[in-house]
C-alpha cells in the first residue's frame, strides 16, 4: 500500500463525519441533561403516569433516561444537519416546483 492509498483511507467519509458531528455532541448534551434532571428529581420518586412507583433500580432509571435523552437530542441534531445540507434550488425553478 503506497502513501496515496493510505492517505485516502485515512480520510473519513462525509457520512461518517456527519454521524460523529451528530452523535458526539448529542452524547455530551444527554449527559448534561441527565445531571440537570436528576439534580432535581429523585429516581425512586418516579411513578408510571401517576399510578404506581417504578420498581426499577436507580441505575436502570439513569441508564434508560440517558438513552432517551441521547435519542431525542440525536434526532434533533440529525434534522438540523439534514436541513443545513439541503441542495440549493436552481435559479430557474419555481419554489414549489410547479407550475413550470
Amino acid at each position: 500500500m503506497d502513501s496515496a492509498d493510505r492517505s485516502a483511507s485515512a480520510v473519513p467519509k462525509l457520512s461518517s463525519r456527519w454521524a460523529m458531528a451528530v452523535a458526539w455532541p448529542s452524547f455530551f448534551m444527554a449527559g448534561v441533561m441527565e445531571v440537570l434532571v436528576f439534580a432535581v428529581i429523585d429516581p425512586s420518586d418516579l411513578t408510571w403516569f401517576g399510578a404506581e412507583r417504578l420498581d426499577w433500580s436507580r441505575q436502570a432509571v439513569y441508564t434508560v433516561s440517558f438513552m432517551i435523552f441521547w435519542l431525542v437530542i440525536s434526532l434533533s441534531a440529525s434534522v438540523s444537519v439534514m436541513l443545513a445540507t439541503l441542495p440549493d434550488l436552481p435559479e430557474d425553478a419555481h419554489p414549489r416546483g410547479w407550475p413550470r
